[in-house]
């Protein structure tokens, strides 16, 4: 075939194809599957927890209940606390975190009023606030998480040091702080309770220990030489309670000198288990932490805000609200016969 009549041929196919193309029915076109727009979806919260101190039993309880709360809401979790009990250094860290922009800040303070300045600052610049295990000035937090009303604990404590000496002793007082908001609570309803049903009973003396063991120990054995006749001593933090009761052991006071106090069952069951201490009254501080994630995603997303009465805390069920605290329940005792079952 000569290449003249092939590129006829080709001129040929072209028209023909051209000429189908044009006069054929256009073909009908699949229609586009339709695709779901995208879900949006909410930035991840994130909270600052500040303890007021790290590394002791209670607030690695609480830590814990917080991580599971994080881990079950899906919340970002920073849990950082002073190494030693000064509200200076709770101070810092808030400064630091309202540089980080976090959403919302859970403080325990060391100090209601020292730390309420830059609380509030920490609101002016758009985070959230809430206390927790201890309160702040109200008007520098939007909630507090509170283990158990001030007035059961003070009452529980009372009640429990007179069933074991009697209505017409002398006791002492081993607390943390003398700033401390929750311990300065819980002694103002220990001796409310005391005026008004045990008025023979005597508190001779109140120590700060400044959640230091050893000096709770010493402040304990100074108590006891200085008041002979001293039948009882309240220690009302987690720190304060090993410290006074190791020194009531070691002074052969045993079975003479009540200990009665505050404090995680793992950290008081030698002296449980040894007959020093007969009852820890408590709460769940895994639960107290746990609480006060729940807490504190709900005021970021507005679902917690002034007036509610009852709010709704995961595994823990309903809450009670009362005013702008949020309560996790009564005080809870821990006694040789329950204490083992406990590992906090």
């Amino acid at each position: 075939m000569s290449g003249k009549h092939i590129s006829a041929v080709g001129c040929l196919a072209v028209v023909l194809v051209l000429s189908a193309s044009g006069c054929a029915r256009k073909p009908q076109t699949t229609p586009s599957v339709q695709q779901p727009a995208p879900v949006a979806t909410a930035p991840q919260i994130t909270v600052a927890m500040i303890p007021k101190i790290e590394g002791i039993d209670y607030f690695n309880a609480c830590q814990r209940g917080a991580e599971e709360a994080a881990g079950e809401l899906g919340v970002k979790l920073i849990y950082r606390g002073p190494t030693e009990n000064k509200v200076e250094r709770q101070i810092e860290i808030v400064d630091g975190f309202i540089a980080q922009h976090v959403d919302v800040i859970a403080i325990s303070p060391n100090d209601p009023v020292a730390i309420a300045p830059v609380l509030r600052k920490a609101a002016k610049a758009g985070v959230k606030v809430i206390t927790w295990d201890a309160d702040a000035e109200p008007d520098a937090r939007e909630f507090f998480v509170n283990q158990a009303t001030s007035q059961s604990v003070g009452y529980a404590l009372v009640d429990e040091m007179v069933a074991q000496v009697g209505p017409e002793a002398k006791v002492a007082i081993v607390t943390g702080s003398l700033t401390a908001a929750n311990q300065n609570e819980w002694i103002k309803h220990m001796k409310t309770r005391i005026a008004e049903k045990y008025p023979k009973l005597k508190i001779v003396a109140t120590k700060p220990s400044e959640e230091d063991q050893q000096l709770a120990f010493t402040v304990t054995q100074d108590l006891l030489k200085a008041y002979p006749d001293l039948k009882g001593v309240f220690a009302i933090t987690s720190v304060a309670f090993p410290g006074a009761a190791d020194a009531v052991e070691q002074s052969g006071k045993k079975g003479k000198v009540a200990v009665v106090g505050l404090a995680t069952p793992k950290g008081m069951r030698p002296w449980v288990e040894s007959g020093t201490v007969k009852t820890v009254i408590l709460w769940n501080p895994v639960d107290l932490g746990y609480l006060a994630i729940h807490v504190a995603k709900a005021v970021k997303e507005g679902k917690l805000t002034p007036g509610a009465t009852e709010f709704q805390a995961g595994r823990l069920g309903t809450v009670k609200v009362q005013g702008r605290e949020v309560i996790l329940g009564e005080p809870f005792k821990f006694t040789a016969e329950n204490i083992a079952q406990f590992d906090f």
